[in-house]
């Protein structure tokens, strides 16, 4: 095939998944949307919104990508709201139907007075926006003070060591290999990607003596300058404290990452890492069994304050950022476990604050209603809370507390599938195909993260042959 013939065929193929898509929205109730802005290879802004929503036909909770679109020239927040309106208007939404919005907290976002989401509520004022969990956990842990001049000072030994000279990194390379070290070569750290920090710790602390090694062999002054400060008992043992706690932040923003997580899972998630925050203080001033490295490297005689004084900080942190979430406990309960909600009345305060259609009194008494039944409650037992509520507990007998779980269900708990997107869009338009337009772009990257099919036996009997004459 000629290559307009392969542009058009994927463009047919393109078109039809988002047909599918379209149909399946407005049929309906509600949608959310997470929302991001990233740049491509060529500098160009590119905004990437996710839709969530329940898809009748299938009953199951459906994510896929509504829509990309270049912002040519500013990424300001009105240019972000317009892209967004312009995106719902043209796949025949009403922008009342989206129930919440997800985003990176960026200014362009959440600004009072002119970010995107405030112009949205303009729209819509029951509108729910939220931060994004995973980047506020991130931010939560964010370094300070002596952690932080021992993280820089880390990556500028690493980057001197990888990244300053090819042949030094050759020698590095095959030093560790000789030595048989327990890697061969150093992470480099990104500080776009939220495992990095942590996978590059552990790397280094795994050679770390192997690196001593190789420092004292080399004849330059900033080689002795690292050296000194890996065979400071001081810096060597915030590091060990750095490596067993980022590592339990690693563990954490895995749990979190993921397409199709419900939002009750995402803060069961950070919720019992507050409660892990609290044993770990407590570990740090005793037995050290959840910090395996900071046991290796510091003697039991070795004060330890400026390291619980860590965790009291990230847990001020959480604390902070996740005490007042949007959604209440009790609300995310009915999701997890309704059968364990004992305040039927605080729970319909809950609903009622964050759905303002919601009546107090119909949601109490058919969720004693729900609690009473037998044979719903074997149910649950044996199914994942999102079929319970999306194909098993009947909308008829329940129909407000049936319509408070799928409009929780629908929203988004993290920007994660925009993240996941930007990479797929970094591998179709790289620097061997820096050219491709926004238009192709945008169709390839369709045909590559939909979750719809195209309908090829449909296609097939729409298609006319064209015979050469």
């Amino acid at each position: 095939m000629s290559a307009t013939t392969t542009i058009r065929k994927s463009e047919i193929l393109a078109d039809d998944v988002l047909l599918q898509l379209e149909e399946a929205m407005q049929s309906a109730e509600c949608i959310s949307l997470a929302m991001d802005e990233s740049t491509d290879v060529t500098d160009n802004a590119q905004l990437l919104v996710y839709v969530r929503f329940f898809h009748k036909q299938n009953k199951e909770i459906c994510e896929d990508l509504l829509g990309v679109r270049a912002l040519e020239t500013h990424t300001r927040g009105e240019d972000i709201y317009d892209a967004v309106k312009e995106m719902l208007i043209k796949r025949g939404i009403d922008p009342k139907k989206v129930i919440s919005v997800t985003t990176d907290g960026a200014p362009a976002m959440v600004g009072r007075e002119k970010g995107a989401v405030t112009r949205m509520k303009e729209d819509n004022p029951d509108l729910i926006a939220y931060h994004c969990i995973i980047h506020q956990t991130v931010l939560c842990a964010s370094l300070k003070e002596e952690f932080h001049e021992v993280m820089s000072t880390m990556i500028k030994i690493i980057n001197f060591l990888r990244a300053s000279s090819s042949h030094q990194h050759r020698l590095l390379k095959d030093f560790l290999r000789e030595v048989e070290a327990n890697a061969n070569d150093l992470l480099l750290h990104n500080n776009v990607r939220w495992l990095s920090k942590g996978n590059t710790l552990a790397r280094f602390w795994s050679i770390r003596n192997e690196i001593k090694m190789f420092l004292q062999q080399l004849r330059s002054q900033r080689a002795t300058q690292f050296l000194m400060f890996l065979q400071d008992e001081h810096n060597m043992d915030m590091l060990a404290f750095l490596v067993d706690i980022t590592a339990h932040l690693n563990e954490l923003n895995l749990k979190l990452q993921g397409p199709n997580n419900l939002i009750s899972d995402l803060m069961a998630a950070v919720r019992s890492f507050q409660k892990k925050l609290e044993i770990f203080k407590v570990d740090l001033q005793e037995e050290c069994t959840h910090f395996p490295t900071v046991k290796e490297q510091i003697q039991e005689d070795r004060d330890k304050l400026l390291y619980t004084d860590f965790i009291d900080k990230l847990m001020r942190n959480f604390s902070q950022r996740f005490d007042g979430f949007t959604l209440g406990k009790h609300l995310l309960l009915l999701i997890q476990n309704p059968y364990l909600i004992r305040e039927v009345r605080e729970f319909s305060k809950e609903a009622t604050q964050t759905f303002k259609w919601a009546h107090p009194g119909s949601l109490q008494l058919q969720l004693t209603d729900l609690q009473a039944d037998v044979a719903l409650g074997e149910h649950f037992e044996a199914s994942d809370p999102a079929t319970f509520w999306q194909q098993i507990v009947p909308e008829a007998a329940y129909p407000d507390l049936t319509k408070v779980a799928l409009h929780t269900l629908t929203m988004f708990g993290s920007t994660y599938n925009c993240e996941s997107a930007f990479s797929v869009m970094n591998n179709i338009k790289n620097k061997h195909r820096s050219r491709l337009t926004n238009e192709h772009l945008h169709m390839c990257m369709r045909m590559a993260l939909t979750t719809f099919k195209p309908r090829f036996k449909l296609l097939t009997e729409q298609s006319h042959a064209h015979f050469s004459h």
